[in-house]
């Protein structure tokens, strides 16, 4: 396993501080945003498609700085029913896939996004029951005539391009927001479609993460590192399903929080010791977004957990066994 950072957290700050400062808290490597949600603070991909000069450039400064990227990050809404955000969103993620294997990384971070509920509409559609019938009705559409054929396509792009993974992140809001329905797409479009596990996404909804990569097994392609601080008190009575102001800190049923913040360090042991017994040997990568934590706060006390958390070795053989 290594120690990664995703980093918009360090969007105000220029690629070469950026790297200098991850390189001098011990991290390993750099889950770099690449389009979409996550922005291009810090490397365009349409820019390095371009300018050859650009790439040495940020070699070079991976290089001078024993640094090397995870994955590119690149969350957008490809099958938004918006047209032309869709195809934005297309575009760029396309351009985060060329652009990632001029840096060697096969691994290509995104949302699986979600369509509207038929063919006229302007905004997305996140089914969360099964009734009244039509609801079903509209899962379906989305899934048979949108979701399913967009990624079955782009998995033949990626895979032409030389992307071996594409990490959903399995969030509340789009198509695959849990383990189930991840691997319903993957079954659909493909091995080359895998997870990129959040157990900030799955707290809340009840999921318990050590579970979960039990379940998926064989399909986990990354991993972020972000905790979640559920309120007893506010979940008592208004339930998971909260749209109030992330802002809204006292009100909310559940809040982002930096690693152990939400949960102990013995949980987080826990996640990378199941990730760890599937075989699981990939980045760990802290993604701060804790409202309460400046950002290199934040960032620095999750390093400083996962650094004693995280199975660095392989395991030796059963002496005692």
């Amino acid at each position: 396993m290594e120690l990664s950072v995703m980093s918009p957290v360090l969007n105000g700050t220029n690629f070469e501080e950026s790297v200098k400062y991850l390189s001098s808290l011990g991290v390993d490597s750099i889950e770099i945003g690449a389009g979409g949600y996550p922005g291009t603070a810090h490397i365009n991909p349409a820019e390095c498609l371009e300018s050859p000069a650009k790439v040495k450039e940020i070699k070079d400064i991976l290089k001078k700085y024993n640094m090397k990227f995870s994955a590119f990050a690149c969350h957008g809404n490809p099958v938004h029913p918006d047209k032309a955000f869709a195809e934005k969103s297309h575009s760029e993620f396309v351009n985060a896939m060329k652009a990632a294997v001029m840096f060697g990384v096969d691994t290509v971070v995104g949302f699986s996004g979600c369509p509207g509920d038929c063919k006229n509409s302007e905004n997305p559609n996140w089914v969360t029951c099964a009734w009244p019938p039509e609801y079903l009705d509209i899962l379906n559409w989305q899934w048979d005539e949108v979701l399913i054929p967009y990624w079955r396509k782009t998995a033949e792009i990626a895979a032409e391009i030389g992307i071996k993974r594409i990490a959903f992140e399995m969030h509340p809001g789009f198509c695959v927001y849990n383990p189930r329905t991840l691997m319903k797409l993957r079954d659909a479009a493909g091995d080359i479609i895998g997870a990129n596990v959040d157990p900030s996404h799955l707290f809340w909804q009840g999921i318990d993460p050590c579970e979960a990569i039990k379940y998926l097994r064989g399909a986990i392609y990354h991993f972020h590192a972000k905790d979640t601080k559920i309120d007893g008190a506010n979940t008592s009575v208004n339930g998971v399903l909260d749209t109030g102001s992330y802002a809204d800190i006292l009100n909310r049923s559940w809040i982002f929080r930096t690693v152990g913040y939400g949960h102990s360090k013995s949980v987080w042991n826990n996640i990378i010791s199941a990730l760890k017994a599937v075989g699981y040997d990939g980045a760990i990568s802290i993604e701060h977004e804790d409202a309460l934590m400046s950002p290199k706060e934040g960032l620095e006390k999750a390093v400083a957990l996962l650094k004693e958390a995280i199975i660095y070795e392989n395991p030796a053989e059963m002496w005692w066994a």
